[in-house]
């Protein structure tokens, strides 16, 4: 789910970088010394599942784990992403460094709302059946977010990447569905095998 330099404008790049900045900053003061491991291996699912990528026109669709970075870092998938990104970047090109602020609140402003609205509901998930309910939201969530701020950038940029903006959604439909059912499975062996990767999230302090 990047976006490729010299699409967006001046000011949403600025704009971006910005809030991404102010992002990572709360991300950084919410981490605790216990959960560093857990964000540095996220940040490693992230940096791999990442690397498969299916060009669609100015844009790529591939797997994000955003929603599945939300549930189990919280505020923390602010810098997880951004290094993740920022590798990505410098070593194979993608997306690039002029828009990495933007492409880190795609993805990461979505991870933070799925952080909000479902972790409290993990943690009270009882069976199976509602901690894959819970799962599924969250990778949908996290793509659906994660299409409506690109779809936002393309718009503030101008009239003419209205087109884009569509695009970008409708092909991005068949990701939205897989990232559900994979981050569903995903954190149902969580819960089933680790669940203290679950329990131990990181909040503001």
């Amino acid at each position: 789910m990047h976006i490729s330099e010299g699409i967006l404008s001046t000011p949403v790049l600025a704009g971006g970088g910005v809030i991404a900045a102010a992002g990572v900053y709360v991300g950084l003061r919410s981490l605790n010394d216990e959960d560093i491991p857990k964000t540095a291996m996220m940040t490693a699912v992230f940096f791999t599942a990442s690397l498969v990528q299916v060009p669609a026109g100015p844009v790529s669709m591939h797997l994000v784990l955003n929603g599945l970075m939300g549930l189990l870092l919280g505020w923390s998938a602010f810098p997880s992403i951004l290094i993740a990104l920022t590798l990505q970047a410098v070593i194979f090109r993608y997306g690039g460094l002029t828009v990495l602020g933007v492409n880190t609140l795609i993805m990461a402003c979505p991870a933070v709302l799925v952080h909000i609205l479902l972790s409290p509901f993990l943690r009270m998930a009882q069976s199976r059946a509602r901690v894959l309910v819970v799962g599924a939201c969250a990778g949908l969530l996290g793509i659906a977010g994660g299409m409506a701020f690109v779809a936002l950038a393309f718009v503030l940029t101008g009239r003419s990447m209205y087109g884009v903006a569509g695009l970008f959604v409708v092909t991005h439909i068949p990701v939205l569905l897989v990232e559900g059912v994979f981050t569903a499975a995903m954190v149902s062996f969580l819960w089933r095998m680790k669940p203290e990767l679950i329990e131990s999230r990181s909040y503001v302090t």
